[in-house]
């Protein structure tokens, strides 16, 4: 399993856990399908940010 860290390891149509703004602070994580990447940068060090097929959006933090 791999972190979500680098904007190459993630694709639109995969499974990823992600956690979400509001639960930044408690680490709840949200699984989900990638339909967009938002970060431009090859890789952000909190993880990737993306916008899962459902319209929620936060940062990557395994790749299922």
């Amino acid at each position: 399993m791999k972190t979500g860290t680098q904007r190459a390891d993630i694709k639109a149509g995969i499974k990823v856990s992600i956690v979400l703004k509001q639960d930044q602070r408690s680490g709840k994580l949200t699984e989900g399908i990638v339909r967009d990447i938002l970060t431009n940068s090859p890789s952000h060090p909190h993880g990737i940010k993306v916008r899962l097929d459902n319209g929620l959006v936060g940062r990557v933090k395994s790749i299922d």
